[in-house]
């Protein structure tokens, strides 16, 4: 006889559809999305909260998916990188990081894209300085960061440029 393990349901808005999936009570935020909900964008990396891979937004603020029970997301709105897009096209950001070829083998730039998203919707013309602080938590081994902060202060350029407030 064998024996099921307990399961619970976590209820959640993601990308911008409310998602309910049945995970063990100990599953992770991460084992969620990338499991019952079949959004793989999210990376695992250390599993510690160090590199910054596994970011997501959760109520618009950047969080490490991998430590993050999935219970705790019930009825809270999370964004992963399948969600930056508008309408079918990539957003500014997925944009500029392509432009200025921001990914070399791209394992730490959905964590990436997510806390600079973070930071682009609270602050439209972030200085270089700002940037790099706000991308610090993150690991980038192949050294693609330079580039990475190149688009985001691109992407922050034609989103001012498109909304007519260029700065």
């Amino acid at each position: 006889m064998t024996h099921e393990p307990p399961m619970e349901t976590v209820s959640l808005r993601v990308n911008g559809r409310d998602r309910e999936a049945r995970v063990a009570p100990d599953a992770t935020l991460i084992e969620l999305l990338r499991g019952p909900l079949e959004l793989p964008a999210t990376r695992f990396g250390c599993g510690t909260e160090r590199c910054g891979a596994c970011v997501v937004l959760m109520d618009g603020s950047p969080i490490y998916s991998c430590t993050l029970p999935a219970a705790a997301a019930a009825g809270r709105a999370v964004t992963t990188l399948e969600g930056l897009s508008e309408g079918g096209n990539a957003s500014p950001l997925q944009r500029a990081l392509i432009a200025e070829q921001a990914a070399q083998c791209g394992y730490c730039l959905s964590g990436i894209a997510m806390r600079a998203t973070a930071l682009l919707a609270r602050h439209r013309d972030p200085s270089e300085d700002e940037v790099r602080a706000a991308l610090d938590p993150h690991l980038c081994r192949c050294g693609s960061h330079n580039r990475m902060v190149r688009a985001v202060l691109r992407a922050a350029r034609e989103m001012r440029e498109s909304e007519g407030t260029s700065a």
